[in-house]
């Protein structure tokens, strides 16, 4: 068993900045790659921010720029700094880690989910 444990959402003003953390543990032999998605009410889940294992970051068009994601390879954990907030930004940001576990075979979890709202 893997578990994501997100935090950092809240309530902010355009033009402010959050930074979320998302921390993987358990049965953990590698985190190939972690990410930040986001789903608004009625729209898909959109990937905003991915740093796999071999650096080749990526991120929404929409978030470049404002948004960085950082990770802490010892602690299995993941960050999104955002910045430069805008009320699109509102949505529940949901952690995604993919990897091995200790008997070698392939996890994909997601975290909880937290809850972003950017007021203009």
């Amino acid at each position: 068993q893997v578990q994501l444990v997100e935090s950092g959402g809240g309530l902010v003003q355009a033009g402010e900045s959050l930074k979320l953390s998302c921390a993987a543990s358990g049965s953990i032999s590698t985190v190939d790659s972690m990410g930040w998605y986001r789903q608004s009410p009625g729209k898909q889940r959109e990937l905003v921010a991915i740093s796999p294992s071999d650096g080749n970051i990526d991120y929404a068009d929409v978030v470049k720029g404002r948004f960085t994601i950082s990770r802490d390879n010892a602690k299995n954990t993941v960050y999104l700094q955002m910045n430069s907030l805008i009320p699109e930004d509102t949505a529940v940001y949901y952690c995604n880690a993919e990897g091995r576990t200790k008997w070698g075979t392939i996890y994909n979890y997601w975290g909880q989910g937290t809850q972003v709202t950017v007021s203009s």
